[in-house]
């Protein structure tokens, strides 16, 4: 590796956000970002729901697309992943998508926009419901009558 490269790959550690909840497209999150008041002396949290369409970059200048449909006005945000404006993302649902970038959803409303989401995952990552929590295993023979 040149030094060059390791020099901006130290640049870049400094400004990256290491505790980060990992996401994937398609799934529907909550990004809790800090706004500036008028005054510049207030701050608030304000709260963008919507279903992750799009991951770009790498590194420091990774950023997200968020989409949203709400009361027949769509929105689209682009955030930086590593800004230091975002304070916390949750995922609120995980859907099974087969492409990267979702779109086909920006026109779309109602069925056509519908995912399909994955249940599984999640539930069994939150109640600790592993393999471990599977049936046990029957034997196949027939009870004998």
């Amino acid at each position: 590796m040149s030094r060059r490269n390791q020099m901006v790959e130290d640049f870049e550690k400094a400004f990256k956000v290491q505790k980060r909840t990992p996401f994937k497209v398609g799934d529907t999150i909550r990004v809790h970002q800090r706004i500036q008041e008028e005054e510049g002396q207030k701050e608030r949290i304000q709260i963008f729901t919507g279903t992750v369409i799009a991951k770009k970059g790498q590194g420091v200048s990774e950023t997200f697309s968020v989409y949203r449909n709400a009361y027949g006005c769509s929105m689209e945000r682009v955030f930086l992943l590593h800004s230091p404006k975002i304070s916390k993302i949750d995922v609120v649902a995980s859907a099974k998508v087969r492409r990267s970038k979702l779109y086909y959803l920006r026109g779309v409303s109602g069925r056509k926009a519908k995912l399909k989401e994955k249940f599984g995952a999640i539930l069994g990552e939150e109640e600790g419901m592993g393999s471990e929590g599977a049936l046990p295993a029957t034997s196949a023979t027939p009870p004998q009558a």
